[in-house]
């Protein structure tokens, strides 16, 4: 043989067995999976006790509240996806559910439409740190919400708060960890860093994964916490104000406005419990016992009253009534000063609303939006907070307070102003009695978006979950 046909030979050997490896190592890479194990059922015969009462925030399954409670909040977010819906919390179990069946995440028919980003999955499965683990953060943050429709399936579980890949899981232990990378660095922001923090920390920690304020960040939407001057309302409206971010323009006075989520780790944080290390585990996830006489975790996470001798009489030498009593006191205090700051404010949407119309200019109508701006995201802060009247009452109140005065401030702004234009009346309200009639003042066709939602709960979510156990991603019926 020729030592050229040996060199051709030779040639085509090297460049098939460069082609055979690159082919093997394309194939591992796409099917590498990830350490986190998001299906919470894996853990139900190990850890029965933990499982079971997890499976039991099945029982606080209702819905309600929220808008049709109180329609103000109806304008107080006009032109924002919330003023569609928004109702109180159930529990862990409904995460998937509940976020499918929201009108705030639209009725996307392919996995491009919006109008919501990938990072609303971000809080409600274990299959996030799943996905953020197999392909990063980036990746994971990139595109619409409907684009993670068949990959994030299993409620809130064991994956979010435990490493369940690791030794110390398999021997019965916590094995507590950061399972959101913007969350370990947004602790080391605030000096906190989770593998150096108490085991006490660690367990609110953990919490503060979701519990907690954060706003999407950049291109890719990705999530991030306004913690970097700090955790007090004053200090993220401070970060906010300077990197001039907002998450909508109100859609009556054109206000540059803040949506805030559940800051609750942040007012724990800075209330009574907080400040003497009582965890979120100590109040909502106690110790108890099984029939056995077993001592677990009661993963049933929920009203501390529930379990009262298990979690405030720990502590509280009070009874249960008594301790009931003074909370019912503080919750109507918040809720009186949170009704009185959401008509002031109602009032201050419509009134801008009326300067835009009556020829104001921006340079006129700048103070009174950003007085605006900090009254309602106070306001926001304080109620958006579960449990703040227990967490925090002095907290709330304060930051009520301060979210009055500011709403006063542009209310008196406004009405100089409006009488500079000629108008002196008093600008009349529309029909703001019931969800529907504010939602009809502006305009929105409800009928639609419910519509729309019903047929896509009829087929994408279905198509969603029959790929996800295809695949073994979900195991639950």
């Amino acid at each position: 043989m020729g030592v050229l046909m040996v060199g051709k030979i030779k040639a085509r050997l090297s460049a098939t067995l460069l082609i055979l490896f690159a082919s093997f190592l394309v194939s591992n890479i796409a099917v590498a999976k990830s350490d986190v194990e998001a299906r919470n059922e894996v853990f139900a015969k190990d850890h029965a006790n933990q499982y079971e009462s997890w499976k039991a925030t099945s029982e606080q399954d209702k819905l309600g509240g929220g808008l049709d409670e109180f329609p103000d909040m109806v304008i107080l977010w006009a032109g924002y996806p919330f003023a569609k819906d928004y109702k109180k919390a159930r529990g862990h179990f409904y995460a998937i559910t509940d976020i499918r069946e929201s009108l705030r995440t639209g009725a996307p028919v392919k996995d491009t439409d919006g109008p919501l980003p990938m990072a609303c999955w971000s809080c409600k499965s274990p299959d996030v740190a799943r996905l953020i683990d197999e392909g990063g953060e980036a990746a994971y943050f990139e595109g619409m919400w409907s684009k993670g429709g068949a990959q994030v399936v299993n409620p809130i579980g064991c994956g979010d708060c435990h490493d369940t890949a690791s030794k110390e899981f398999a021997e019965g232990k916590p094995a507590l960890y950061m399972s959101r990378p913007y969350t370990e660095r947004a602790l080391e922001t605030i000096g906190k860093p989770f593998d150096k923090a108490s085991r006490l920390d660690q367990q609110s920690m953990v919490c503060s994964n979701c519990h907690v304020e954060y706003y999407f960040d950049g291109k890719n939407k990705a999530v991030k916490f306004p913690w970097d001057k700090g955790m007090t309302v004053e200090k993220m409206e401070e970060y906010y104000d300077n990197i001039a971010f907002s998450d909508w323009v109100h859609q009556l006075s054109k206000a540059p406005m803040l949506k805030a989520q559940h800051p609750e780790y942040e007012t724990w944080s800075q209330g009574i419990h907080g400040k003497n290390n009582v965890t979120c585990i100590d109040c909502h996830m106690p110790k108890v016992q099984n029939a056995e006489g077993k001592v677990y975790t009661d993963h049933k996470i929920g009203n501390p009253f529930d379990r009262f001798n298990e979690t405030c009489a720990s502590c509280h030498t009070q009874s249960k009534q008594e301790l009931q009593d003074i909370v019912a006191s503080r919750k109507e205090a918040v809720k009186e000063l949170k009704k009185k700051t959401e008509s002031q404010l109602v009032h201050a949407h419509f009134e801008a609303k009326a300067a835009w119309d009556a020829g104001a200019t921006e340079e006129e109508m700048k103070p009174i939006l950003t007085d605006i701006r900090h009254a309602q995201w106070r306001w926001d802060y304080s109620i958006a907070s579960h449990g703040i009247h227990m967490h925090a009452p002095e907290v709330a109140l304060k930051t009520l307070g301060t979210a009055l005065d500011k709403a006063a401030d542009a209310r008196t702004k406004l009405a100089r102003l409006l009488a500079t234009k000629g108008i002196t009346h008093e600008i009349a309200l529309p029909d703001l009695s019931t969800k529907a009639n504010a939602q009809k003042a502006l305009g929105m066709d409800m009928q639609k978006l419910e519509s729309d939602k019903q047929e896509f709960l009829k087929t994408r979510p279905v198509e969603w979950d029959a790929n996800a156990r295809k695949e073994g991603r979900l195991l639950s019926k």
